[in-house]
């Protein structure tokens, strides 16, 4: 708990690329050299792109009447040149046609830009623990056939009105970077949806016609929480909405210029809306100082080692990401993960422990971006994959015989298929170990396919029944670092945990805070992770690997 309080209370939010993290870098490689870790070192992988940090930031309607808001800009939002005070319009938009009767109309203006969204009452707690009958369903659940949202046990166990997580722009057309746990914004918010012109084309029209500041409401949350990601970019002229690759992330050193954008919590956000449509002209106050970092454009993670004995060539990895949104402090999303992972180890010293394998423990960063630390490392170390792009798909659409992983067909026209480029310490390799789904305790494994490793885990479980950790689910979790070691055939596993308010309170949002963590459940996990990292580099043995393609 001292070493999360470090990291969230005192260097505070960690996003990708800003000072924070470096410094976060720099702490966690010097801790675990303090004690005892060997090769404790920063490798930089990208380049990624530009820093970001908030330098000042207020906001609120100052007439008819002064109404604070509970708000945040998004991340890698432009600042404004000085304090704006503006007209507030609402950019009530449903189809097309619609945008004509704003024209010549928003220039400096500020810009609610998304419909209100309903408020529901909650009659089901905030937080919660997975229930027996989620166990059993997850115990018995199928070999997984894709890495898609419906194979993710966690969907089943989200609560309340908001089981829709995502950014908190209504403009982004990206699906959710990373845990698909996390899927993708409401409804009524996404490209298109009810006949409503596509959010990119909403910027672009925001963007030309002038407005000073484009805000949003959170896309979930209530009581005061908001969720917020990045800003976003409109989406190119003549191209799909739906295709991500066409669009340059806004962390990238050539984004094109973007209006300064803020997301503002739903309460607050529905009383303007309210407001303005019976007839209130309103008036905001907003100071927004910000800075980009474009001395530096790679992106590091911390790695370091417990030396093995006689099989010190193989390894046993652990770890989390240090990257975090912005509005919090990245307690439980992931410092959690980070203080959990860097215990184990210090936990093995303490108990002067000498494992046969190496143990090497990676703190990842720019996983909220898309796992791309955790990838750069694993295609480094590991392998990747390339494409082949002249193998003819022959089989007909009757014929679904062919469920090869890494392969597409389209009946009759060309598919590609993917060769993998082993790296020198592919073979090497006995397992990897993630946590990154909040504060919540270990309920068990999610083995992501492999039934090799069932009785093993099984064995290294047992002595932790009592303690509420016995599954062990063929389930896939999905969009967090271990999918980077799973997609090139080695064995990686994220624990099952109680979800605890990670997807209704603290995710991405404003309340991912230091004490929203719950200290026994992360000393829990950090005593499993332990024990199955040390499990691992004991055994005679490397980890058993599922068959791929």
């Amino acid at each position: 708990m001292q070493t999360l309080s470090y990291l969230s209370d005192v260097i505070g939010p960690r996003l990708t690329g800003s000072p924070n993290l470096k410094r976060a870098n720099d702490w966690t490689r010097e801790k675990l050299t303090s004690w005892g870790l060997t090769n404790s070192h920063l490798e930089a992988w990208g380049p990624f792109g530009r820093g970001w940090s908030l330098k000042r930031f207020s906001a609120q309607v100052i007439e008819p009447q002064t109404i604070p808001l509970i708000a945040y800009p998004n991340a890698w939002s432009p600042g404004l040149s000085e304090p704006l005070v503006a007209e507030v319009v609402y950019f009530n938009v449903k189809t097309n046609s619609d945008l004509e009767k704003y024209k010549g109309k928003l220039k400096g203006s500020i810009v609610l830009a998304t419909p209100p969204r309903e408020v529901k009452a909650r009659f089901e707690p905030l937080a919660n623990r997975v229930n027996e009958t989620n166990l059993l369903r997850l115990a018995n659940a199928a070999p997984p056939r894709t890495f898609g949202a419906e194979s993710n046990g966690f969907r089943r166990f989200r609560t309340g009105s908001d089981a829709n997580a995502g950014g908190s722009s209504g403009f982004s057309d990206d699906p959710p970077a990373t845990n698909t746990t996390r899927t993708a914004a409401v409804p009524q918010d996404r490209a298109g949806a009810r006949g409503r012109p596509s959010r990119g084309r909403y910027l672009s029209f925001l963007q030309k016609e002038g407005a000073a500041l484009v805000v949003s409401a959170s896309s979930q949350g209530d009581g005061g929480t908001l969720f917020v990601s990045d800003a976003s970019v409109p989406t190119p002229e003549g191209r799909g909405t739906n295709s991500t690759t066409n669009v340059v992330r806004v962390w990238a050193a050539n984004a094109p210029a973007i209006p300064p954008q803020m997301t503002v919590a739903t309460e607050d956000y529905n009383r303007l809306v309210r407001m303005i449509e019976q007839g209130e002209k309103l008036k905001m106050a907003v100071d927004l100082q910000v800075q980009f970092h474009n001395d530096d454009p790679m992106a590091y993670n911390t790695v370091a080692e417990i030396p093995g004995t006689d099989l010190k060539e193989e390894i046993v990895m652990l770890g989390a990401h240090m990257d975090s949104w912005h509005s919090g402090t990245g307690a439980t999303d992931n410092g959690a993960g980070v203080a959990a992972t860097m215990e184990a180890v210090r936990i093995l010293q303490a108990c002067n422990l000498q494992p046969r394998r190496t143990v090497r423990i990676g703190l990842w960063t720019g996983e909220e971006e898309g796992l791309l630390g955790s990838k750069a490392y694993v295609a480094k170390h590991f392998g990747y994959y390339t494409n082949i792009t002249n193998a003819v798909a022959v089989r007909s659409p009757k014929d679904s015989s062919d469920d090869s992983p890494g392969v597409r067909s389209t009946f009759g026209r060309q598919r590609s298929t993917r060769k993998l480029v082993r790296a020198r310490e592919y073979e090497k390799l006995s397992a990897y170990f993630n946590l990154d789904n909040g504060t919540g305790k270990i309920r068990g494994v999610y083995m992501q396919g492999n039934e090799s490793v069932r009785p093993l885990f099984r064995r290294w479980l047992e002595p932790f029944y009592d303690v509420g950790a016995e599954t062990l689910s063929l389930s896939n979790t999905t969009g967090t670092d271990h999918q980077s070691f799973d997609a090139i055939g080695l064995p990686g596993f994220q624990f099952i945990q109680d979800p605890i308010d990670y997807f209704t309170r603290t995710h991405h949002s404003n309340e991912d805070v230091f004490d929203r963590i719950q200290s026994d459940d992360l000393k829990q996990a950090a005593t499993i992770i332990a024990a199955f990292v040390y499990n691992a580099a004991m055994m005679e043995e490397k980890l058993p690997r599922k068959v791929i393609d």
